[in-house]
């Protein structure tokens, strides 16, 4: 199997892991909709939990995995792995010492933190000291899933996905189990959901760990703050959190706003961008995951045209999951919301200020997926200024168009505001990857998405049209009839797009279909 397949066949393996989790996260905010609606206690959850999400995509699963699993695998590759252990032990020992301060800081803070993120709960009388009390609860969960982050990248050097991939369904099993045994047991239930997530944090990380040891890794108390690899990764780390940061801290800074706005703001984002995030997770993140340990190990090896045909195969497979899915979940945003979370306190009028919202925040997803592919390999090509430049202006942008839109908008403004800036943070990374490792074959990189487009236009049109005979009133429709519709629709959508991918015999179906043929 040539370097391509492995690619596909590895994505393939992440994504169904991927899969599997984020149908679980589906479940987790159907039973945040159905037992805390759109108000109170669910605006205070996500608030609180954005502090310590928001230092985990950040530091974690962020700028930790994108400087780390470079480094790391320079010293499988050149060094072995003896030493290769022995970073690893050290940068777990290192994130013990630096976690420990920053939780308790955290901790402390609180009040300040929470005062800083959601600004308008102080006009509604409890719901600051609420967030405030949850986000104590969440920050020790910032130490469990960084050192799930670092098992991870390991992992993942060493070719193992699947176990990794898997490794985030304990989160959302630990916060299901939260809401249904743990929630009755306090008052009010909502602190119940802040335990469940630190559960689930120390799954993520102990379900990885055999694995691990199965190669080898054993664990010491080893600390050395002048270790050439341990220094190049903290290094790296730093710029790496503003060139990846983009998206995350949008995200923040539009909760921020919309905690300003009417009530119920807040959890209209949240639920749609958790949506949104889906096929992000599922083809994003897991196209980005197996590339950057690919592109790494080209890295090290000096092999700049590796590293180019790695991320030119990459970018084309993205495109081919990612803007279909793009086209369904703005034609398909209303019955698919409906269906998830219109449930219990829930009520029609949320679901319609949701779906307008994921419609916003899906204009933004492959900007959002190119970005999570693109920015780490600048990393793994030692250049840390130029993603850094580039999620600076995105957020500047996507600061002023917030400002701008949210004016006439509201919430939708700060959807839409971080759509545009994706967009834009996506084209200079482009831009400025092309000039670094280049130049691209432009001429194939647009037959392909010129194709992968058209199919997915011609896609959404037909489900368009089914949803517009079927007639499906959202706000008395029975569950069954809700589901009936979803499901011919996405079976309608899938259908279409292979036969039309087909017929332009667009590549990336054909290496997929080739890959199914040889696992059988």
């Amino acid at each position: 199997m040539n370097q391509d397949d492995k690619l596909f066949k590895s994505t393939g393996i992440v994504s169904s892991a991927t899969f599997l989790s984020r149908v679980l996260g589906l479940v987790r905010e159907q039973m945040f909709a159905y037992l805390f609606g759109a108000g109170y206690s669910m605006d205070a959850f996500v608030a609180a939990f954005r502090i310590p999400h928001l230092l985990r995509d950040l530091f974690a699963e962020g700028a930790l995995a994108t400087a780390f699993v470079p480094v790391f695998t320079d010293h499988l590759t050149n060094k072995g792995k003896k030493e290769a252990f022995y970073l690893g032990n050290l940068v777990i020992n290192t994130l013990l010492v630096v976690l420990s301060l920053v939780i308790l800081l955290g901790i402390l803070f609180a009040p300040f933190l929470v005062n800083l993120i959601a600004p308008g709960f102080g006009e509604i009388p409890g719901k600051l000291e609420l967030t405030t009390q949850l986000t104590r609860i969440l920050f020790p969960f910032l130490a469990l899933v960084s050192l799930a982050a670092v098992v991870m990248g390991m992992l993942n050097s060493f070719g193992h996905f699947a176990t990794p991939a898997l490794a985030p369904t304990m989160f959302n099993i630990g916060i299901i189990f939260s809401g249904f045994v743990l929630s009755p047991l306090f008052d009010p239930p909502i602190l119940g959901i802040a335990l469940g997530a630190l559960l689930g944090g120390l799954g993520q990380l102990g379900i990885q760990i055999p694995r691990l040891r199965k190669e080898g890794f054993r664990y010491k108390p080893v600390l050395n703050f002048r270790d050439p690899g341990l220094k190049r990764i903290l290094l790296l780390m730093t710029p790496a959190v503003f060139g990846i940061a983009s998206t995350q801290i949008n995200v923040f800074v539009a909760t921020n706003l919309a905690s300003l706005l009417p009530q119920g703001s807040v959890s209209y984002l949240s639920y749609a961008f958790r949506l949104m995030y889906f096929p992000l997770g599922v083809f994003g993140v897991a196209v980005a995951t197996v590339t950057l340990p690919l592109v790494s190990i080209h890295a090290a090896q000096n092999k700049t045209d590796q590293v180019l045909s790695t991320y030119s195969t990459s970018l084309k497979l993205v495109f081919f999951l990612v803007i279909p899915c793009t086209i369904f979940l703005i034609v398909a945003a209303g019955p698919i919301i409906s269906l998830l979370f219109q449930h219990g306190k829930f009520q029609y009028l949320d679901t319609v200020a949701t779906s307008r919202a994921l419609i916003l925040y899906s204009l933004g997803l492959i900007g959002f997926a190119v970005i999570r592919i693109t920015a780490p390999v600048f990393y793994a090509l030692k250049d840390t200024k130029t993603p850094v430049i580039i999620s600076a202006i995105s957020v500047a942008l996507n600061i002023i168009l917030n400002i701008i839109l949210m004016r006439s908008m509201g919430y939708l403004g700060l959807a839409l505001a971080t759509s545009i800036a994706g967009w834009v943070n996506m084209l200079l990374l482009l831009l400025m990857l092309n000039q670094k490792i280049g130049p691209f074959d432009f001429k194939d990189l647009f037959k392909a998405s010129y194709e992968i487009i058209l199919a997915s236009f011609i896609m959404g049109g037909l489900v368009w049209l089914f949803f517009s005979f079927y007639h499906l009133d959202l706000s008395v429709a029975p569950l069954s009839q809700k589901i009936l519709s979803v499901l011919i629709s996405m079976g309608l959508g899938l259908l279409a797009y292979v036969s039309i991918c087909r017929f332009f015999n667009v590549a990336e179906l054909k290496r997929i279909l080739d890959i199914f043929r040889k696992v059988r």
